[in-house]
């Protein structure tokens, strides 16, 4: 199986995606055309630049790592099947404390991918025809975007409400008074008592 690398390279065989951060932020293509029959691995791992970037884009206080190890396999002549796991350390800011705090961020990654009118052909099936799956992604212009597949996953394996471990909502202090004496039922109770 042949290896493609990006920072730190590994030993073997290896050649480079072709990085860049365009509209896409974290984007490192691979033309499909250069996998093997055998498949191919790829490692990426952001840079610092790269990191800033992503963490912008994605509303975190900070990225600290943030790699992704891919398996790229030919499924027929013009289909590919895209896994991978990512690793991303992050600072996310508490909902609650509002502090920042560090979260490690896990994810597998398996998509399918197949040229446009393929993709969208199988798109428009139900998906009792698909066995259940997901339509492929589309291949665009030949390529697959890895680093953009590497920065959606880790987008949407963010939690929406970050919350310290250990920071809990005192209602009681935000707001002044309890809970229960904001509750309408308190109002009524109250009205009970003063007739």
């Amino acid at each position: 199986m042949a290896t493609k690398s990006v920072s730190p390279p590994k030993s073997g065989t290896s050649t480079k995606t072709e990085p860049a951060l365009t509209g896409g932020v974290f984007s490192h293509v691979l033309a499909v055309d250069t996998v093997p029959d055998t498949g191919l691995e790829i490692s990426l791992r952001a840079s610092e630049a790269e990191r800033a970037a992503l963490a912008q884009a994605g509303g975190l206080a900070a990225i600290l790592d943030f790699e992704v190890d891919f398996d790229v396999r030919k499924q027929s002549r013009t289909r590919f099947k895209v896994v991978g796991r990512l690793r991303a350390r992050v600072t996310q800011t508490c909902i609650v404390s509002l502090e920042p705090f560090e979260t490690l961020i896990q994810a597998d990654i398996d998509v399918d991918f197949a040229p446009p009118g393929r993709a969208a052909g199988l798109a428009t099936k139900p998906a009792a025809f698909l066995g259940g799956e997901e339509p492929p992604d589309p291949i665009i212009d030949g390529k697959i975007d890895l680093g953009a597949l590497a920065a959606e996953f880790l987008i949407l394996n963010l939690d929406d409400y970050p919350r310290k471990p250990g920071a809990a909502f005192d209602g009681a202090a935000a707001g002044g008074d309890s809970p229960e004496s904001q509750s309408p039922f308190a109002v009524l109770r109250q009205r009970s008592l003063d007739n």
